[in-house]
């Protein structure tokens, strides 16, 4: 029997996969568990189309963010603070104000958020960081970050 798996099933394939298996596992635990549908030839050719557009959307989704990417060179952000004698911040400095100061230099075309602003933990010292951005699975920015000490 031929089913298109709807979900991943452990050792027997992922989703969107043609598999063959016996009759009986299909009728009485994959269709009815909602596991897999019919491999018809109306469904085969529905899964090959989805799978094209997937492909397309991908694709992309990828060239846009490549070209976002390409906004981020050269970018570098100073941000002014308080800090003490040894250098330390009185606060710090988050993904969230990295990504608003990054929004407001007028260089990018698109809002950046937050949850792309990659930092293991707030910036916390007076220095110079690279800070990355998550664009896409495969595509990363960096920003170059300036902490400095406010003389105010």
């Amino acid at each position: 029997m031929k089913l298109i798996l709807k979900k991943a099933v452990p050792n027997l394939g992922e989703a969107g996969e043609v598999v063959s298996v016996k009759p009986g596992y299909g009728r009485n635990y994959l269709l009815p568990q909602g596991f897999a549908y019919e491999a018809s030839e109306a469904n085969v050719r529905r899964l090959e189309e989805e799978r094209k557009r997937a492909e397309e959307r991908s694709r992309r989704d990828y060239l846009e963010a490549r070209r976002r990417a390409a906004q981020f060179a050269g970018l570098s952000l100073t941000f002014k603070a308080r800090a003490g004698e040894d250098g330390k911040l009185f606060g710090s400095v988050t993904n969230a104000d990295v990504a608003d100061r990054a929004n407001g230099t007028g260089r990018l075309d698109f809002e950046l958020d937050k949850r792309a602003v990659v930092m293991e933990e707030p910036l916390k010292a007076l220095g110079s960081y690279e800070v990355k951005v998550h664009l896409h699975a495969e595509v990363d920015a960096q920003i170059q970050v300036y902490v400095e000490r406010d003389q105010a």
